[in-house]
């Protein structure tokens, strides 16, 4: 019997070792990770410390500043015109921007009422009345690259944002 209790408390005694060792060796923390925690502590302590310097820079910032102050009286500004610049060809320059804010890129076989756009553009710019069809044809490729050529564009026919802002820029000039 005595053996019985030897056995018993010396198996009481490994388990109680066993289950400190098994907390020690999971609540040890290495060395970078204490040095870190420990980081953390003084940067939360030094954060007080700077929060509190703060408050109480602002304390004395606001017992320095006047108590009222002077309204500021500015002199009256002349007005502005706020008339909005009218062209002669001021629908025909929204249409065109439209294509511009639309991103809109025409070529040989395009139609539609923007190509009109375009071609209403040819003959203002060429004096011309040759008849509005809205059919990017070869007419209308030929007398787009004469116009990119003159505005010193890439002559290719195809008009595209940059040929759109040369026409707005030439019509804008002819008020």
């Amino acid at each position: 019997m005595e053996k019985f209790k030897l056995i018993i408390t010396s198996l009481l005694v490994i388990i109680i070792i066993g289950l400190i060792g098994y907390w020690a060796v999971n609540t040890m923390q290495t060395g970078s990770e204490h040095v870190a925690s420990e980081k953390i502590k003084q940067l939360e302590n030094e954060n007080k410390d700077l929060n509190k310097e703060i408050e109480d820079l602002n304390k004395e910032l606001d017992a320095l500043r006047p108590k009222i102050e002077e309204p500021i009286i500015e002199e009256p500004k002349p007005p502005v015109n706020t008339q909005p610049v009218v062209y002669k060809h001021q629908v025909l320059i929204d249409e065109l921007q439209k294509l511009v804010n639309d991103n809109i890129f025409m070529k040989l076989g395009s139609n539609g009422t923007r190509v009109g756009t375009v071609q209403k553009f040819l003959n203002i710019y060429n004096n011309t009345s040759i008849k509005v069809d809205n059919d990017y044809g070869p007419g209308t490729v030929t007398r787009v690259k004469a116009f990119q050529k003159a505005e010193g564009l890439t002559a290719d026919g195809e008009a595209g944002v940059n040929t759109f802002k040369k026409m707005i820029g030439w019509l804008k000039k002819q008020n």
